[in-house]
């Protein structure tokens, strides 16, 4: 066993197999694999090993499709072939029509991925699978790669293709310790000795918590008891002669697929458990929780009428194993939050059909630093201080009982809620704000007309649509007045600050008093990396202001970058604050009333300014920004003082202040063009193809600009707003866009523009396609609807409502 080496891997399971493979595929072949027991001894050896290509978003679609190559190219390995069932297809069942329309997005965003799945009805689905009873069916949504594998012969063949490159295994061998080197190197302490490691990653399974723990933290993985039964061999499956097609349905909580000549069916009931909370015994190898099907016998009822052959059929063997579960079901793939040279690669609750991708992202993003794709959907730093284990078994709870349960649009599920409020929670919600959640922060998405009013979750526009249509109509007539909980906020000290951040950003770092900026940052591939809103309000102190997502992420990022000598330092107010927008054309009126001393004129407060003002009493930072496009401040204020803030702004307006939420504000950013981090803004494109180049100063210095440099200013994809001609719907993210059947690009951000009644979409679409005026095909339910590019504002372009002297005067 080597000593020293470049990668240390903690866990032999699929996750780790896979990373370990893809290490040395990407050139790291000086790698080293320690497995306290046997390789796949934890979940692993029990998994059902399902291996599908549906996904709820390109991420997961694409790190699916690469699993089903590499796998198909592993069962013909003439060394170790993996038993592998390709193309057995799969139907997942629809008993609604928002489970059709589900279906068609997500029809839509695979076919942007180059991948190719079919809305069937159910007398097809009949003829594909014989022993299903279509009672109540309205179709199936049809995956043609869908199959399943042996989870140890893949994890096998994957660590003898690994060892092969140079990588070595070592079994029966617990880690004991991890201790980090001044350097950021680690010490990694095992049972037979001490290797050190320039890099620890975390596979460790449902046992990562362990290792975490070695480290001083904690990650939000939990792990539930899950259970699946073996039949007897059944005749009727022998006499149809062909493969079955897996089933999975939402309705009823199970999956189902053909094994050898008998049925394996599994069981998402609602009465599930969580599973080694308490502490995990140490010899929990190669081992299953004892058989429970009392407790799933609600859903088993269920799945006999679905499938009445399983009422006469003999059951052969029961599995009930742990597998891990993250707050919102997608793995943790990634840097570990808050440590150097540590990673990730944990909470694969689909482990065996995703697997082959995880490990080939992270193995992508420990070799370059970025993956192909922008993998924000499954990084660790998503999560913050909220999700600690109580939290995440809370929710892990809830995505068991939703197992094939999709999320609707702006859908936000009760569990674990909520986790993070500002003082101001109370008030909006007596004030009928109906919120959704932000990196476990409560905001209010829209604000109910009535009492007893409940969104209806829909792929199609819905009963929010007139809601939203009335704030937006407030703030552009009267004022509006909003809150933005969570914003991210660092406050940047130290001589040189500005210099900096110069050296760090593409853009022009302003210096001077009170300006107020939007800059981003590159990483070394010269991509989009990070977006934020500077000022300077004192000598070397600028404070930084970024989406609420980006907390930990944008923390590391700019940690990693400081200066060695120390000189710069970072302190977030992220919990300590909270924001107020107030806008619309009577907003200047309004502060002048609540703060008579200041100069709120157009002249004394000029837009993209900002200063320390009082509200009243209250000390309070205010930034003449607008992401609606109307005349707006937003106000920084410290959450003691919140509530009083808040008060005082709706008193001082003549007429009621309408309150308005993120819906209405995400209607008025597409019409201005604006993009959002990790929805517009990503990695996998650079600024000159997200339509930044006016941010970009090429006559500077600056991190990733040569990397910029050599991809030249010849765009394959560009970044476009377009009006899409459909009055049923909006698009949805990850919607393909077409021309000539052929996919173009896709959909990142849309939503209906009140102010300019157009239906609306941003994304990125082949340059050939790109020119303002050009037209596309965006695939929205099932149809093709035209969608033309215009340009990225299309509510007041000159800009005037917030430059104009005379508004609200």
């Amino acid at each position: 066993m080597r000593s020293r080496t470049q990668v240390v891997i903690i866990g032999g399971g699929i996750a780790g197999c896979s990373a370990l493979y893809h290490l040395t595929r990407e050139g790291i072949t000086d790698c080293l694999l320690i497995e306290r027991d046997e390789l796949t001894s934890g979940t692993t050896w029990h998994s059902a090993a399902q291996v599908t290509s549906f996904g709820a978003n390109q991420v997961m679609v694409g790190l699916k499709r690469h699993s089903i190559s590499l796998y198909r190219e592993l069962a013909t390995d003439p060394d170790m072939p993996v038993g592998y069932h390709y193309g057995y297809g799969s139907l997942r069942l629809a008993t609604t029509p928002d489970h059709l329309d589900g279906y068609r997005h997500f029809i839509s965003v695979a076919r942007g991925m180059g991948v190719e799945l079919e809305l069937l009805d159910a007398a097809e689905c009949k003829k594909r699978h014989p022993l299903l009873n279509t009672d109540g069916l309205l179709g199936a949504l049809w995956d043609p790669h869908d199959g399943d594998i042996d989870p140890t012969q893949l994890c096998q063949t994957l660590v003898h293709r690994a060892r092969k490159a140079g990588a070595e295994v070592v079994r029966f061998n617990p880690v004991t310790g991890l201790n980090q080197l001044p350097d950021g190197s680690w010490c990694v302490y095992t049972q037979q000795c001490e290797v050190h490691a320039d890099i620890v990653v975390n596979a460790a399974g449902y046992r990562c918590n362990e290792v975490a723990a070695m480290m001083g933290i904690e990650l939000p993985v939990a792990s539930m008891e899950h259970q699946y039964l073996l039949t007897e061999p059944l005749e009727q499956i022998t006499a149809i002669g062909h493969p079955l097609p897996t089933i999975r349905c939402p309705q009823d909580d199970f999956y189902s697929r053909q094994e050898k000549q008998g049925l394996l069916v599994g069981f998402y009931e609602q009465d599930c458990r969580d599973w080694g909370m308490g502490g995990i015994p140490p010899n929990f190898t190669m081992a299953l929780c004892p058989d429970d099907l009392e407790r799933v016998s609600d859903t088993m009822e269920n799945t006999f009428k679905r499938l009445p052959i399983l009422q006469e059929a003999g059951i052969q063997t029961v599995v009930n194993g742990p597998i891990t579960y993250t707050p919102d079901g997608l793995p943790l793939v990634g840097p570990t939050p808050g440590k150097q040279n540590a990673y990730c690669i944990n909470g694969l609750r689909a482990g065996l059909g995703e697997g082959g991708g995880h490990g080939w992202l992270l193995a992508q993003i420990i070799a370059h630093g970025e993956a192909c794709y922008d993998t924000w959907a499954l990084d660790p730093r998503r999560f913050t201080h909220h999700a600690t284990a109580e939290f995440t078994a809370t929710m892990a709870r809830q995505e068991y009982q939703n197992e094939f349960r999709f999320h609707m649009p702006h859908e936000h599920r009760p569990a674990g809620r909520p986790a993070k409020t500002t003082p101001l929670y109370d008030q909006l919600k007596a004030a009928g704000a109906s919120f959704g959640v932000i990196n476990g922060w409560e905001r209010a998405a829209f604000f109910k007309p009535t009492n007893d009013f409940v969104e209806q979750h829909s792929f199609r526009f819905n009963n929010t649509h007139e809601v939203v249509a009335n704030e937006v109509a407030a703030v552009q007539n009267t004022a509006g007045l909003c809150e933005v909980s969570g914003f991210n906020r660092f406050i940047l000290r130290g001589e040189g600050v500005h210099d900096w951040l110069d050296s760090l950003s593409c853009s022009r770092i302003s210096r001077k008093m009170g300006k107020v900026s939007l800059a981003y940052f590159l990483n070394a591939h010269g991509m989009v990396k990070m977006e934020a809103t500077l000022a300077t309000l004192e000598k070397d102190c600028v404070w930084l202001g970024s989406a609420a997502a980006a907390e930990s992420h944008d923390m590391d990022w700019l940690s990693a970058h400081l200066p060695n000598n120390g000189g710069i330092e970072i302190e977030s107010m992220t919990n300590a604050m909270t924001s107020l927008v107030l806008a619309g054309p009577q907003a200047r009126e309004i502060l002048s009333h609540v703060s008579p001393h200041e100069d709120w004129s157009a002249d004394g407060f000029r837009w993209l300014t900002a200063r320390r003002v009082k509200i009243g009493p209250i000390s309070v930072v205010a930034f003449a920004v607008s992401f609606s496009g109307e005349l707006a401040w937003e106000l920084h204020i410290r959450n003691e003082q919140l509530n009083l803030a808040f008060n005082l702004l709706r008193e001082a307006s003549k007429t009621p202040l309408q309150l308005f939420g993120s819906y209405a504000v995400e209607s008025m950013r597409l019409e201005k063009g604006y993009r959002h981090w990790k929805a517009d803004l990503l990695t996998e494109y650079d600024p000159l193809e997200s339509g930044l180049k006016r941010f970009v100063r090429m006559d500077k210095d600056f991190f990733g600009k040569d990397a910029l440099l050599k991809r030249g200013d010849n765009p394959k994809q560009r970044f476009v707003s377009l009006v899409v001609d459909c009055a049923e719907a909006t698009a949805q993210p990850g919607d393909a866009l077409l021309v000539d059947e052929q996919a173009v690009g896709s959909v990142t951000s849309a939503a209906f523009g009140h102010r300019v009644q157009k239906n609306l979409a941003m994304g990125f679409v082949d340059s050939a396609h790109a020119e303002i005026g050009s037209e596309v095909g965006v695939l929205i339910l099932g149809k093709v609807y035209v969608a033309k590019v215009v340009d990225e504002c299309l509510y007041d372009p000159e800009y005037a409502l917030v430059r104009n002297s005379n508004i609200g005067t």
